[in-house]
C-alpha cells in the first residue's frame, strides 16, 4: 500500500434512508470573489475594477449565489456594457457558484476618493 499524501480522499454526500445525498458544494469566499474582481480591468484605465473603487457590494449566500453591485466611472462610460458582463463571467468561474447578478448603481456616485493607494499610485494620482 502507498502512503502518498497527495492522494485526495473521495467526497462522499450523507447517507438517507432515501439514499446517498450529493456531496456539498463548496462554500464560496469573499476573498474567492475579490480575487476574481480583480482580474477584470476597465479597458480605458490600466487598473483593476476593485481597485477603482467600482466595487459597492459582495452579497454570498450559502447556496453558491453571487451578487455583486457595482458601478462605473461615469455613466456615459464606453464598457458600459462590457464591465458588468466581464464581472459576471469571472465570477462564475469559481468553484461552488451557482449564480451571479451584477447590478449597476448610480447612488452614489463614483468619485476618485474611493480609489485604494495603490490605483492612485498607478495613475499618478497621490
Amino acid at each position: 500500500m502507498s502512503d502518498d499524501a497527495t492522494t485526495t480522499p473521495a467526497v462522499h454526500g450523507a447517507w438517507t434512508p432515501d439514499g446517498e445525498t450529493p456531496p456539498s458544494t463548496p462554500k464560496v469566499s469573499e476573498e474567492a470573489v475579490i480575487t476574481m474582481l480583480k482580474t477584470v480591468f476597465d479597458p480605458e484605465i490600466p487598473v483593476d475594477i476593485y481597485e477603482l473603487g467600482l466595487i459597492y457590494a459582495v452579497e454570498i449566500e450559502d447556496d453558491g449565489r453571487i451578487k455583486v453591485e457595482m458601478t462605473l466611472t461615469t455613466p456615459s462610460c464606453p464598457s458600459a456594457q462590457e464591465l458588468p458582463s466581464q464581472v459576471e463571467e469571472s465570477v462564475r468561474m469559481i468553484p461552488g457558484v451557482t449564480d451571479v447578478e451584477v447590478e449597476v448603481v448610480w447612488d452614489p456616485p463614483w468619485d476618485q476618493g474611493r480609489m485604494s493607494e495603490d490605483a492612485r499610485l498607478a495613475l499618478n494620482m497621490y
